[in-house]
Parts: C-alpha cells; structure tokens; sequence
C-alpha cells in the first residue's frame, strides 16, 4: 500500500505539472499533503514533515545555491567565462569540449558537492554552448554524468562516505574501485548518450550567457580561472592538509572550516567581487545590483526545491523507504544485485539518493557477514543504485531544467535518461570487477 500510494502521488505530480500546468510548488503541497493521508499520516504530522521536509531541505542548499548563482553571474557579466571559454576552445578545439568538459565535471566533481559543481560550471557550459553555436546538452551531459557519478559513488561524498564507514570498508580501496566502475559508467551515460541530444536545441537560462567583450575589457587569463577554481582549491586543499594536523586540533579545524562548501564558495564570491568586479572598473553599487540579480534568477527554484523537499519527508515518515526494505529483504538475488535495487526503488519514489544510499546501507549490513561479499564494492552498488531515475521529486531536477531551460517531457528524456544509465552502469561496473577479483 505504501508503494502504490507514493507511485500514484508521483503520477499525480506529473499530470498537475505537465498538464494541468500548475505551479510546480503548488503540485508538491497537493500531492505531499494527498500522499500523507493515503499513507496514514495524521493531518497534524503531515504538516509538521512538510515543514521539517521544506527546512532540511532549503537548510542545505539555499546557500550553495544563492552563492553559487552569485558566482555565476559575476563570472558571466565580468567576462571571465568568456576568457575561460576561449582558452578552452583553443586548447582542445570545438569538436572535443564536450570531452573537456566532461574531464572537467569528473576533477570539479571529486572534491565539491554536485550542486557546487553544478554551479560553478554551467554558466561556462552555457557560455561556450552560445559562443560557439553548439547545442547546449550536447556539451553539457557528459559534464554532469562525471558530476552525478562522483558524488554517487565515491567518497568523501556524503551518502558513499556514511556507507564506507557503516560497512568499515576501506576509503583506499573503495576509492580505487570507484574510479575503475566510474570511467565506464561516465562515458557511456555522458558521452555515448550526450551525443544524441544535438537535437535538443533550446536556449538555456540566458542569465547565464555572458555579453561578447573585447579582450582589454575581460579580466586576465590567471585572475579568470583561478576566481573559478577558488572553491576547489580551498576544499582540496583542506581534505589534503588535513590529513597531516593532529585530529581535534585547532590548525585542523580552521583548515576543515576553511573546506566547507558553504565557507569556500562565501569566500570565493568575496574574491570575485574584488577580481571580477571592482578590479574591472564597476562601482560596488553595479555590482551589489548583479549579486541582487543573480538571486532573482534562482529565486522560484528555492521553492520547487522546497516543495521536492516536503514530499520527500511526508514519503520518508510515512514509512516508505522501510517498507521497501523490508518487501526485499528476503529476496534470494545476489547482494549487490539485491542492495542496488533497494537503492534504485528507494530512490525513484523517495528522490534523494542521500536517503536512499543510508536507508539501504542499514539494511544490507547484514548481508556482508552472512554472504562474505566485499564491502568495498557493496559501497558502490548502493551508491549507483541511488542515481537511478530522477525526476519530478528531486532537487537536482528542476536545477537542471532552470538552467537549460527544458520542457517536462524534454528534461524526463534527457536527464532522467542520463541519470539512470548512470545507476545501470555502475552496477555492471560493480559485477565486472567481483567477477574480475573472485
């Protein structure tokens, strides 16, 4: 009952957005607040996960994505990605960025959340998209399949990190083969998928597509990337240095302070409102006006994101996820098999593979003593099974569709498609290797 009652409350939400073309926040309370009561919720609870629901969630990414966008629109309006796109373009030539991109998404992706990854590369992938006269998904997917594999396979991502230490299995080893299963499971849902969407020609977000300046007028080659790659520096380089100070000390948590998203891209807007604003002859009301503006271009997702939100918590006190776990708990499949699936089901009718990942991994545990399967691997089998399929009732869905621009249906086939060849390839990945090692 609790899965037919979550798979019509998205079928809902589909036909409120799509059709009926209601707000998409107004679809999320609807259907949040009819999917509580058909699981059993007291109206009262139902209220109180909306609004636990709607917090946790804006709670964690309204910042990343006000700063984010801040960076973004000062990168875009400044010239810099401009400046970034051109050298690009003559390193590896037009034909080959959707190939650095994708590079680019796999290195941004290893240190930073997705949706910082997310942030600070869009508006260059739009950037070069509109430049050059390419279809904007045809460069941009391979970037984002590199970025949604890394942060659902490897660690010190958050949900693959909460699984290896549940399982106690080894950060080296898990690492080691993570990137052995991600390089398969990249190229084949970013590059061989990405490349038949050169027919998906809609413009994107045109907030993001800076103006055409002429060289003088755009900040140096140097200033551009490294006010780019400042979030990345300082989350890199506080992993790295942190591993060398004495655990608790106080050098070792100014050094992980400095590394937390929300601090590194805070200090990075700072620094490009120096580089990329008054260093280039704009007074600080000019550009107190642009921050204003970007905020405005992302405002409406802070709702959607809420309202995906709302429905996660009412699905997840609702006893969802569990009763997924324990309708497969007793299946005969093999586990990686077995534990990939729980995450994919979970997945698709909950949405975060946050939840997905830490739901599966305390039912699964069990498994490692009792069938001997390799926990390293069990992480990434969880963690592909968590990418699967996402739509209408994850965050980073209508962050996609905000940024190019898509229909419903469009968005449904392309970054939907995407993200479930992502889960399917990590667990052939995830099957290849056992079958290599045992």
């Amino acid at each position: 009952m609790p899965l037919t009652s979550t798979l019509l409350g998205i079928l809902a939400l589909i036909l409120l957005i799509s059709v009926v073309r209601l707000h998409a926040f107004l679809a999320f309370m609807a259907v949040s607040l009819g999917v509580g009561l058909a699981l059993g919720l007291q109206p009262l609870v139902i209220v109180d996960a909306i609004q636990k629901g709607i917090g946790s969630t804006l709670g964690s990414i309204t910042a990343i994505i006000a700063l984010g966008a801040m960076l973004g629109k000062l990168v875009a309006q400044s010239g810099a990605a401009q400046r970034i796109a051109v050298n690009m373009m003559e390193m590896v030539g037009t034909p080959r960025a959707r190939w650095a991109f994708m590079i680019t998404g796999f290195i941004v992706g290893l240190p930073l959340f997705y949706s910082v990854g997310f942030m600070l590369l869009s508006p260059l992938v739009i950037t070069v998209a509109h430049r050059y006269k390419l279809p904007a998904l045809y460069i941009a997917l391979p970037m984002l399949a590199s970025l949604s594999v890394t942060q659902g396979y490897l660690p010190p991502h958050p949900a693959p990190l909460a699984i290896l230490k549940q399982f106690n299995a080894d950060m080296g080893l898990t690492l080691f083969y993570g990137i052995i299963v991600s390089v398969p499971a990249i190229l084949v849902s970013g590059a061989l998928f990405g490349s038949t969407l050169k027919r998906y020609t809609t413009l994107p977000n045109p907030a993001f597509i800076s103006p055409d300046l002429k060289a003088d007028e755009m900040p140096s080659t140097s200033v551009s990337f490294l006010t780019v790659l400042l979030p990345i520096l300082l989350i890199g380089l506080s992993t790295l240095i942190s591993l060398f100070l004495p655990t608790g000390s106080a050098g070792q948590q100014v050094v992980l302070f400095l590394g937390e998203p929300i601090v590194s891209m805070f200090i990075a807007v700072l620094v490009a409102i120096y580089t990329l604003g008054l260093r280039q002859r704009k007074t600080m009301p000019e550009v107190t006006t642009l921050l204003a503006d970007s905020v405005k271009d992302v405002a409406m997702l802070f709702l959607i994101f809420g309202g995906a939100g709302a429905l996660k918590q009412v699905l997840t006190d609702g006893g969802v996820n569990q009763s997924i776990a324990d309708m497969m708990q007793d299946s005969t499949v093999h586990p990686y098999i077995l534990a990939w699936g729980m995450a994919a089901l979970i997945r698709v009718c909950v949405g975060s593979s946050t939840v997905s990942g830490i739901t599966t991994a305390g039912f699964v545990a069990p498994l490692l003593a009792s069938s001997g399967v390799e926990p390293n691997l069990m992480v990434l089998s969880i963690g592909a099974g968590s990418m699967m399929f996402s739509h209408v009732n994850d965050t980073g869905f209508w962050l996609f569709r905000e940024y190019f621009q898509l229909s419903m249906v469009d968005t449904l086939k392309t970054w939907s498609i995407m993200e479930t060849l992502v889960s399917v390839s990590g667990l052939l990945g995830v099957m290849a290797v056992n079958w290599v090692i045992t």
